[in-house]
């Protein structure tokens, strides 16, 4: 007890002097114990032996007085505010109505102007600036304001919002400074975070945190299912900004936060670097949206009951549950019930991890996946090929009935991924609607499958057609929405 108390009291006195502790004790080597005790490890500063430095906490009252300030002069002027507008057409609720224009002639009203503001990051020194999909949604006008006060019009080359990213382009006559995108697969729960945005328009600001935890997959922000959860405090004004590590890359994109208030509750969310340099390089390429790779197969996630079926230890992985003919997964040997447990040697403990991994790799590499078949560890080579675009047949819907005014396509994988739909999809689906066009009114909306009109299924846009403009008085349609079955009748 006696020594533990002195070990204390040296501790507590090397704190306050800002002096190091003396060595009490020495090991064969030569180095003071506490010194090691202090620095979190024995030997030459490394874990176990590997040669690997290690964290440790500070021991010194200069260490205590470090700062971040260096960091974030470094980033800080990559990190920008980007403020979308658009115009919205007013209209009075009676403009439309048969009666109430025989009788009053409606005056046209002026657009209203909404704005959202948002927060960016310039990724490449041409001008190049990655933010979020919902802070540019539906924006007539983008501008660009930089930290040193110039600003900008720019231009979208690309927007997600599957993956709520957007990447942006302004010109000027210098290089713009530029922010280094890092490696989130070398993040680990714990690690120093600082976040660096707009929050709520009242200019640059920096919160520090950690990295709470990897891997996160709320529900309602997008379809992408593999954020990095921080405590560092982010706000509205905060999409689109950067959370950088303690070297000073961008390890990712801040998107959004839990909160019922509105306000920082500490947990806050961003968008993985690895996702968003694949999303990049798609832009520099010419691309107006990310192409996920295509592979042809449904995943599940693995519960415990199907764990124990299959005789795995522990439920994790992605389980196989379909596959499509002359597809990368067909072709690989995957088979139903085979299990994805990795990617390039990289974990996939979930569907949303398989997808993560697979979205960061370039479209003609081939992956190795690692499965368990069997009970059997087995290793695939996937292709990494585009969704197939299809034969493209699209058709306008005319006459008089209930779709009149719609838009319809037959679905193709690639078709299915640009409509946030299942890739494995087929069938006719519609692709847009005209504003007050019958179609509209009666509840149909994009994305749609049209699988039965009058108790004939539909397979092509030409029979759609048929069908659709055939002048009947009653009609009875089955459509597809988010996995659920939507069966109507109505005279029409």
């Amino acid at each position: 007890m006696m020594i533990r108390l002195a070990l204390a009291a040296l501790f507590a006195v090397s704190l306050v002097s800002g002096v190091s502790p003396p060595a009490v004790a020495q090991d064969q080597n030569g180095q003071g114990l506490l010194q090691q005790l202090l620095r979190g490890t024995r030997g030459e500063g490394t874990a176990g032996g590997t040669g690997e430095p290690t964290r440790r906490v500070p021991f010194s009252s200069e260490q205590i007085q470090l700062s971040f300030a260096p960091l974030v002069r470094e980033t800080a002027l990559s990190v920008v505010n980007v403020y979308a507008s658009s115009r919205v057409e007013m209209r009075s609720p009676f403009m439309g109505d048969p009666f109430f224009e025989r009788f009053f002639d409606f005056p046209q009203m002026p657009p209203r102007v909404q704005s959202s503001l948002g927060s960016g990051v310039v990724v490449d020194s041409s001008g190049i600036i990655v933010t979020n999909y919902h802070v540019i949604r539906q924006a007539d006008e983008v501008k660009v304001a930089m930290a040193d006060g110039r600003e900008f019009s720019s231009e979208i080359l690309l927007k997600d919002e599957g993956l709520d990213l957007a990447v942006l382009k302004i010109d000027g006559a210098d290089s713009f400074p530029t922010a280094r995108l890092g490696d989130s697969e070398a993040l680990e729960v714990g690690d120093l975070v600082l976040a660096i945005g707009n929050p709520f328009g009242i200019g640059q600001t920096t919160t520090s945190g950690i990295v709470s935890a990897l891997a996160r997959t709320p529900s309602g922000i997008s379809d992408f299912g593999f954020f990095i959860q921080t405590d560092a405090a982010i706000n509205p004004g905060n999409s689109g900004g950067a959370l950088i590590n303690m070297k000073g890359e961008v390890i990712g994109i801040n998107t959004a936060i839990f909160s019922r208030s509105g306000g920082s509750n500490g947990i806050g969310f961003a968008i993985p670097a690895n996702v968003v340099r694949a999303v990049v390089d798609a832009a520099k390429r010419g691309a107006d949206y990310f192409q996920r790779p295509y592979v042809g197969a449904s995943f599940e996630a693995v519960t415990p009951e199907i764990a124990e079926a299959l005789g795995m230890d522990r439920p994790v992985g992605a389980l196989t549950t379909n596959i499509v003919p002359d597809s990368p997964a067909a072709r690989a040997g995957l088979k139903a019930a085979d299990v994805v447990v990795a990617v390039n040697g990289n974990p996939t403990d979930t569907p949303e991890a398989l997808e993560y991994r697979l979205a960061t790799l370039p479209i003609g590499e081939t992956a190795e996946i690692e499965i368990l078949r069997n009970g059997e560890r087995l290793e695939l080579a996937l292709p990494v090929e585009r969704a197939p675009e299809g034969e493209g047949r699209q058709a306008e819907i005319g006459g008089r009935g209930p779709f009149a005014g719609a838009r319809v396509a037959e679905l193709s994988p690639a078709l299915a991924q640009r409509m946030r739909l299942d890739v494995n999809r087929t069938g006719v689906v519609v692709v847009a609607l005209a504003r007050g066009a019958p179609a509209a009114s009666i509840g149909l909306r994009p994305g749609d499958i049209i699988r039965e009109i009058n108790g004939e299924g539909i397979t092509t846009v030409e029979q759609m057609k048929a069908l659709a403009e055939s002048g009947e008085r009653w009609w009875r349609f089955t459509i597809e929405r988010d996995g659920r079955t939507i069966r109507q009748t109505m005279r029409f």
